[in-house]
């Protein structure tokens, strides 16, 4: 029994002391420019810009295959930050933004078929099959790719309320 152990144990470390020597070895480092982009982006891979996550984004916005504004659920402000960091010009105005969102589930229009849960990137949706689902505020990204998965149309985006956690002060006008 105990020679097992032992070696099971010496089979372990060196495997690992393997992996850990590979891994320095055969690292590939990614740009700079493309680290400091994916740090922009919102971070919630849900892959509404078309590519395979926030990295995949960064790295095509770092190429110039695809333009600053391609972050759905980053907005407006998002996309501003990512011209800025690129040195790109980028007229605010021609951008619409409809401010962060959350998704909602009218209850007497679920039918607990599971499928906003399903698409949904951060399992914000809770809910079994055949039951009414919820929503988590604090763990929705406003992605919206639940909205279409849904067969009955219960889900639906609506804006964040107005709560003293998610309060912000008003813009002044301007004078």
């Amino acid at each position: 029994m105990l020679a097992a152990v032992l070696s099971l144990t010496l089979l372990g470390a060196l495997l690992g002391l393997a992996l850990g020597i590979a891994s320095r070895l055969l690292h590939v480092e990614t740009p700079a420019i493309q680290a400091e982009l994916e740090a922009i982006l919102p971070g919630t891979n849900c892959g509404q810009c078309g590519y395979p996550g926030c990295a995949g984004a960064a790295a095509a916005i770092a190429a110039g295959t695809a333009p600053p504004t391609c972050c759905p659920p980053g907005g407006k402000a998002v996309a501003l930050a990512l011209a800025d960091k690129l040195g790109l010009g980028l007229d605010p105005a021609s951008m619409a933004d409809a401010g962060p969102r959350l998704a909602v589930i009218a209850e007497d229009l679920c039918i607990g078929c599971c499928r906003c849960s399903k698409s949904c990137p951060t399992d914000a949706i809770l809910g079994a099959p055949k039951q009414i689902h919820n929503v988590l505020k604090e763990a929705c990204t406003g992605c919206a790719a639940c909205v279409e998965h849904c067969p009955t149309e219960a889900v639906a985006m609506q804006p964040v309320p107005v709560t003293l956690p998610h309060w912000v002060m008003p813009k002044p006008l301007a004078a």
